[in-house]
């Protein structure tokens, strides 16, 4: 049921590479200086979805933006297929975040045109791809409508659209579920793992989550407490689409708690982290120094 990312278990195939990849915010020695990830090395398979999970300030964004070539690393490297990323690889990888980013004083069908204008893509093909992918995700309807006039879940599906206009093969995801209510991260998961099973696309997805994660990935990688590294690698040995049956299985419940066990400690090494700048302050400020 788990394997340990190693080099080693490195695929001939993969769609990313990771390497002994080190990233620090801030100068050595500065008083903000700190060291989000720490030696980490992983191989994300072509085709499959893989969620990054762990505790709070443990690197897992950082990782997902190495990736994609929004930050450079300290030390280490990324490769997509045969190509170093140095840089943001916009016909490679597509990203969705949290917050849809969507202009509101555009369409949805506009939106999802203009991320196509900003990479390249010609004139003749933009319509043709955005009505495609806005049937993919169940919002064809909706093309004329302002973001102003669509729910969140909505907002989130035609993020979702706008990436998949793009055809790229890589779709990095930073908790684009995270800011909605449960019930709609269910509904939006269930069309994600159908979408993969279509699709075949290469999904790193980063959740708080313990319950999405299972539900949505073909492998969860694990994070330590700060400065993260992969801990282990779990895998999920469900076929897509995942139907929402599984979520009531004995076989779903014990890879969550798997989940849980692996990271109870790392959360509690999280918090004791973030609580020592705290007392810092407060003994400061009792000493008169702050």
């Amino acid at each position: 049921m788990t394997t340990i990312a190693t080099p080693d278990a490195a695929k001939a195939d993969a769609a990313i590479r990771v390497r002994n990849v080190s990233h620090h915010f801030g100068e050595e020695g500065e008083a903000r200086h700190v060291r989000a990830l720490l030696d980490t090395s992983l191989d994300v398979e072509r085709g499959e979805l893989l969620c990054l999970i762990g505790p709070s300030g443990c690197g897992k964004s950082t990782l997902l933006n190495v990736m994609g070539g929004l930050f450079e690393p300290t030390t280490g490297t990324v490769t997509v297929g045969d190509k170093p990323v140095r840089g943001p690889m916009p016909h490679d990888i597509a990203f969705i975040f949290q917050e849809n980013a969507l202009f509101p004083w555009n369409t949805i069908f506009e939106n999802i045109m203009l991320g196509m204008t900003f990479q390249g893509v010609p004139k003749s093909e933009r319509e043709d791809r955005a009505r495609r992918a806005l049937e993919a995700v169940g919002l064809d309807e909706f093309a004329d409508h302002y973001p102003s006039q669509l729910s969140g879940g909505m907002r989130q599906r035609a993020a979702l659209a706008r990436a998949l206009s793009l055809e790229t093969s890589i779709l990095l995801m930073d908790e684009p579920f995270g800011a909605l209510d449960e019930q709609t991260r269910m509904v939006l998961g269930e069309d994600l793992s159908v979408l993969l099973s279509r699709s075949k696309k290469t999904i790193v997805f980063v959740t708080h989550s313990l319950g999405e994660a299972v539900f949505l990935a073909d492998r969860v990688a694990v994070f330590s407490a700060r400065p993260g590294t992969i801990k282990e690698v779990i895998e999920i040995d469900e076929p897509h689409p995942r139907k929402p049956e599984f979520m009531t299985s004995a076989k779903f419940h014990t890879l969550r708690d798997r989940l849980y066990e692996l990271l109870h400690d790392e959360i509690r090494k999280s918090m004791s982290q973030s609580a020592k700048p705290k007392r810092a302050y407060e003994d400061a400020v009792a000493k008169g120094e702050a």
